[in-house]
């Protein structure tokens, strides 16, 4: 009989720093954090930046209890308040960690209070007017400031930062330089945890698949088979009630002729 698998802490994460890349996926539904838990990748995200989103929450640590799973705060917190906030009423939902691009200023509020916090470097999509959807450390002077980016999220707290989009060899450079588990997403293989999002793996959209990320499945093609087939159904029920072939008698609940009788003898009384 197999063991349940341990539930990693942000102690046991920093103990694995350098011994062995992790693997790392953000998830969107119950089932497919049930997937992943059972596939056996080591951490998980999700978002927690809609209402919606909130109370999905539950059923993501539900759907997998024994894993680590990063909550995505909402982007604009107004204040280090509600960081606060926000932060703890994620891991009262069952959060392991919380995920917040905000500056280091809000971070530093969070770590205070020892909220786990993921803060994000390099390619930003939320800031990207900054910047533009591009490659982020490519020049000497872009790559020392991503550096100090890095410090100041050290020095405000946070245990963990994505790096997103950064040259691979400048990525692996900066991982040796943190005690932060830096959590590559399209900056190669030389950081603490490779990160994808299960919409690319699972290739479950039809538009371009990002330079960084892989696809192992075609659910597109799926889902438009599933549309198919959902219409083929329905036209399918339309025609049969047309030409009487539904319902059939497998269909029905039927009574005997005394019964009946006896019922509409009474309907008709009251009329």
């Amino acid at each position: 009989m197999l063991r349940p698998r341990k539930k990693y802490t942000v102690h046991d994460l920093r103990q694995l720093k350098g011994k062995r890349c992790l693997t790392h996926i953000h998830v969107k539904s119950p089932e497919e954090a049930a997937a992943a838990e059972e596939a056996g990748v080591d951490l998980m995200s999700c978002s927690f930046d809609s209402p919606e989103a909130q109370a999905r929450l539950p059923r993501l640590v539900a759907a997998a209890p024994n894993s680590f799973l990063s909550a995505a705060t909402p982007h604009g917190l107004a204040s280090p308040e509600e960081g606060i906030r926000v932060g703890f009423r994620a891991l009262e939902l069952g959060a392991s960690s919380v995920y917040c691009s905000a500056s280091p200023f809000i971070i530093e509020a969070m770590a205070r209070e020892r909220i786990p916090v993921v803060g994000h470097l390099g390619m930003v999509p939320r800031h990207v007017t900054w910047t533009n959807y591009r490659a982020i450390g490519k020049s000497p002077d872009e790559a020392l400031r991503l550096y100090r980016q890095m410090k100041d999220l050290e020095n405000a707290g946070a245990y963990a930062a994505e790096l997103e989009v950064v040259p691979h060899r400048l990525a692996a450079f900066l991982c040796s330089q943190t005690p932060m588990i830096l959590m590559s997403l399209g900056s190669g293989s030389g950081c603490d945890t490779q990160f994808l999002f299960s919409c690319d793996i699972l290739g479950d959209y039809d538009e371009r698949l990002p330079r960084h990320a892989k696809a192992y499945r075609d659910f597109a093609a799926e889902y438009r088979r599933l549309q198919d087939e959902r219409v083929a159904a329905f036209r399918e029920y339309i025609e049969d009630v047309r030409e009487n072939r539904f319902p059939e008698g497998s269909h029905l609940i039927d009574t005997d002729d005394p019964t009946l009788d006896e019922a509409i003898s009474l309907i008709r009384k009251t009329l």
